[in-house]
């Protein structure tokens, strides 16, 4: 089974940022047991929220060329909870890019109020590559992402807004 974390963009910006939004529904497998009889969405799924509104940020900055992995966590602070019924808000910015990876600063926000942030750092693995235990090829960027990706695409092209 394939998580995804994000419902749509509605911002999205190559290169620069992008906007995503989660609507955190009580039909979600997770919720029955975190926690029982007050479901809020875990702390660790806002967090891969962002990576993969982030994520799918950078990958097209370098033209969907290299893996794009979650190497680290600079920082992640919730002030609150996100239950049942709300909508999470993802601002990605992208800070650095290189060669070697990318540097990403967010914002989270809960039904439109900040609520957080979580700024991570990831690293480019270009196809071919030799790093033991990863596959040589694109195993982020799937066909089945870029599908994915399209789908995300009809609502926002990149490089516009429908803010």
């Amino acid at each position: 089974m394939r998580w995804i974390w994000i419902d749509r963009f509605t911002e999205f910006v190559s290169g620069s940022h992008a906007v995503a939004l989660k609507n955190v529904s009580l039909a979600e497998e997770y919720l029955k047991d975190h926690f029982p009889g007050y479901p809020v969405m875990p702390a660790s799924l806002i967090i891969e929220g962002m990576a993969q509104t982030a994520g799918i940020l950078v990958g097209p900055a370098r033209g969907f060329k290299e893996n794009v992995i979650l190497a680290k966590i600079r920082a992640a602070e919730f002030k609150e909870f996100a239950v049942p019924g709300d909508q999470l808000g993802y601002r990605a910015r992208i800070e650095s890019i290189d060669d070697a990876g990318a540097v990403t600063a967010g914002e989270v926000f809960l039904n439109e109020r900040p609520m957080g942030r979580v700024d991570l750092m990831f690293s480019h693995v270009g196809q071919g590559n030799s790093v033991r235990g990863l596959p040589g090829h694109n195993f982020v960027f799937t066909g089945q992402f870029m599908e994915l990706f399209k789908t995300f695409g009809s609502a926002v092209s990149p490089g516009s807004s429908n803010r």
